[in-house]
């Protein structure tokens, strides 16, 4: 463990999950399901702190990174439009009435985007920081709904590329990814950096981030061969420039963050809770498969 680097990242991680230092969310004091629904604002004081943190750290300059041109509004989509596109289901597209309400609950994205999903498909993506404490309060509740799912919801997860920490962690999901060990491996990568207090990740060095990646694949039986050829592969690199694009597309300024099949946005925070993310999600998919 690297204190001085793991200290850091948690002062960081006060401002890490909001592009814009204005939405911060609190910090992660505590991991259990009760905290998260909260979804609370952060102190002034740990605003504070960050911003401390960021004139010496590379961490923290990344978690305050501002978005060029980002809609960071989360009410400015309850328009006329917004609630007019909803109102114009099929009834049995229609979300549950006066359970969701658009601009409060979630985003309308506009212009909707284009998805990636298979014809008859509904794409769900998680956009999500492995360092941000509220992503792997979620993951959980992800990983459950993501067994149980229905079969016409394609669900992708899409971590952030803000900056250099939030590359550094992308390139380690993409390389699991290309391994096929992501599934057995995603949750111990959040283990690792929030219990074991190991960021896997040294500011301003990619070799020694390398190394510390590279130890964490080692220790858990991926060869050192095997890792720096998918690590360096042209696919992992093209999974991170797609990744870099579409966030830029769907302007995300927050994680987690959940896009459904390119027309709605949503988060704990919107949805109050992450049981309600997860029916949101779910109810959003279920209009878009009878739109």
């Amino acid at each position: 463990m690297k204190p001085y680097l793991a200290l850091l990242l948690l002062v960081a991680s006060l401002t890490a999950c909001a592009r814009e230092s204005a939405q911060t969310p609190a910090p992660g004091a505590s991991t259990d399901a009760s905290s998260s629904a909260a979804a609370p604002t952060v102190a002034a004081a740990a605003g504070a702190a960050a911003a401390a943190a960021a004139s010496v750290s590379d961490v923290a300059v990344a978690a305050k990174t501002q978005q060029e041109g980002a809609d960071t509004g989360k009410g400015a989509d309850s328009s006329e439009i917004a609630l007019e596109r909803v109102a114009a289901l099929p009834p049995e597209g229609q979300l549950p009435v006066s359970k969701w309400v658009a601009g409060t609950n979630y985003k309308v994205l506009s212009p909707a985007q284009p998805t990636d999903a298979s014809p008859g498909k509904v794409e769900v993506i998680e956009f999500f920081w492995y360092a941000c404490p509220h992503c792997y309060v979620l993951d959980p509740y992800i990983e459950s709904w993501r067994k149980l799912k229905a079969a016409y919801v394609e669900f992708v997860r899409m971590p952030i590329m803000w900056g250099e920490v939030h590359r550094a962690h992308a390139r380690l999901f993409y390389t699991l990814q290309a391994l096929g060990k992501l599934d057995e491996l995603h949750a111990k990568v959040f283990e690792q950096i929030h219990s074991q207090q190991d960021p896997l990740y040294v500011a301003g060095n990619e070799q020694a981030t390398l190394q510390d990646q590279l130890r964490f694949a080692k220790a858990n039986g991926i060869s050192e061969s095997d890792f720096l050829a998918a690590y360096n592969s042209f696919g992992v690199q093209n999974n991170l420039r797609k990744a870099d694009d579409l966030a830029r597309r769907d302007r995300i300024d927050g994680v987690p963050s959940i896009v459904i099949n390119g027309k709605y946005e949503s988060d704990v925070g919107m949805a109050a809770g992450p049981d309600n993310l997860i029916q949101l999600t779910n109810d959003l998919a279920a209009s878009e498969k009878h739109h």
